[in-house]
């Protein structure tokens, strides 16, 4: 049987959320998807009154808990972008003697599900529009109950499982387990996100995720960062995508590759101090005793340390689901010209590359180089082919600040980074 493949980014952000773009709308989220080569978005924000009034006014359900723009620009191809209910919730509450602070993936299975759970959340008086990823005074285990008692279909993924001030296995409050945090509602919970600054061979290292899925998305604050991260799945037909087929193909690592960061870049994945301007290894960590040699304050803990801590064996290559590290198209276009990946001059290649060859997924995992050469030019070429055998440089993120990756140049070579052979100062 053929089947088809599609392309999911589960975990996006609207207008109404913080420090997120004024253009994150529905029909320019599905436009963005289309460039990017995105099939399956979530709305985001769903709790939010005004985005749900926006998603209840554009949307239409097209499939079982699935959805589409009810009007749409045929050429901007938006009509072929479907959408599932999500959001994410940020949990603060004291457990276990530690203040836990957490963010979550919520789906919901239809409009319905989504009314009934925001209606309980307000009536508890939970002010759903401070934000749209609000604060609620509730563990992550509370919330799960409220959500299995509005619908059993509702589903909660931990978000950026590692990140230090919000991931659940965070070095700043996190636990060391999910059943550290969920308890006997542990099982409902069969997934977690891995977040920009790790990749699945990170998490392969614990055996407390063995059977645990792990998925990328983007967690998008604008249009532009659309599909950083995301998962490939394969349905037999268009028929067959339906909100239970998602969460079940998750559930049961179905998953055909996700689409990763390099975690290098990932803004949490080194340790440090960003206003001492102070980077380094885990390895370095322990020899200064998690102190910061600038200002004698502890370092911030980043993810790779937190994996190190938590690990329990080696990488042996027997992932469940495999994945693919990129860079994005315009990061690419911008180290070959040597400019900004804002500047003009890059958003004109950009946009002549997706013009003459289609999305950018397709360019960056699918393209022949040979077309790429002739759509743009043998530097741009090479660089992507460089991209995809992982043959790039770093400078590791750490404390809030993005790595910086340049496919070419002096920078510090990722397997070097990755076996703390060279530490930064």
């Amino acid at each position: 049987m053929i089947m088809i493949q599609k392309i999911l980014d589960l975990h996006i952000h609207s207008k109404y959320s913080r420090a997120c773009s004024r253009d994150l709308e529905l029909p320019n989220i599905a436009a963005g998807c289309v460039r990017k080569g995105i099939d399956i978005v979530s709305t985001g924000d769903f709790t939010h009154p005004k985005w749900f009034e926006h998603i209840k006014e554009s949307l239409v359900e097209d499939g079982e808990g699935v959805y589409r723009l009810m009007t749409y620009d045929v050429g901007r191809m938006t009509d072929r972008v479907r959408f599932i209910l999500g959001t994410e919730l940020s949990c603060i509450k004291k457990h276990k003697g530690e203040t836990r602070r957490l963010h979550l993936c919520v789906f919901a299975p239809n409009i319905e599900a989504v009314e009934k759970f925001n209606n309980k959340l307000e009536e508890m008086g939970f002010n759903l529009k401070s934000d749209g990823r609000p604060i609620l005074g509730l563990t992550a285990k509370q919330l799960l109950e409220i959500m299995l008692e509005v619908d059993k279909r509702m589903v909660l993924i931990p978000a950026h499982a590692w990140t230090p001030w919000f991931g659940i296995f965070g070095s700043k409050g996190g636990y060391d387990s999910l059943e550290d945090c969920f308890e006997e509602l542990t099982p409902h919970v069969f997934a977690i996100e891995t977040g920009l600054s790790s990749d699945p061979a990170m998490n392969w290292r614990c055996s407390v995720l063995d059977k645990i899925a792990l998925i990328s998305n983007s967690d998008a604050h604008s249009c532009a960062k659309l599909g950083r991260e995301a998962n490939v799945m394969e349905f037999e037909s268009e028929k067959d995508i339906t909100y239970n087929s998602i969460i079940n193909k998750i559930k049961n690592q179905q998953i055909k590759y996700t689409i990763e960061f390099f975690p290098e870049e990932g803004k949490y994945h080194f340790d440090g101090h960003r206003d001492c301007k102070f980077v380094c290894h885990p390895k370095e960590t322990r020899r200064l005793g998690g102190i910061c040699p600038k200002c004698k304050k502890p370092l911030v803990i980043g993810v790779m340390n937190r994996v190190e801590e938590l690990a329990d064996k080696d990488v042996d290559g027997n992932g469940v689901v495999p994945y693919k590290s990129l860079v994005p198209l315009p990061e690419i276009i911008a180290d070959v010209f040597e400019v900004g990946a804002s500047s003009k001059k890059v958003k004109g290649a950009y946009e002549d590359l997706i013009k003459k060859l289609g999305n950018e997924f397709y360019i960056l995992i699918d393209a022949k180089l040979s077309e790429i050469e002739k759509a743009s030019s043998k530097e741009i070429s090479d660089a992507i082919d460089r991209v995809r055998h992982g043959d790039i440089f770093v400078q590791p993120g750490y404390d809030g600040e993005f790595g910086v990756v340049k496919v070419f140049g002096e920078k510090l070579k990722r397997e070097k980074i990755r076996q703390g052979t060279l530490l930064l100062d």
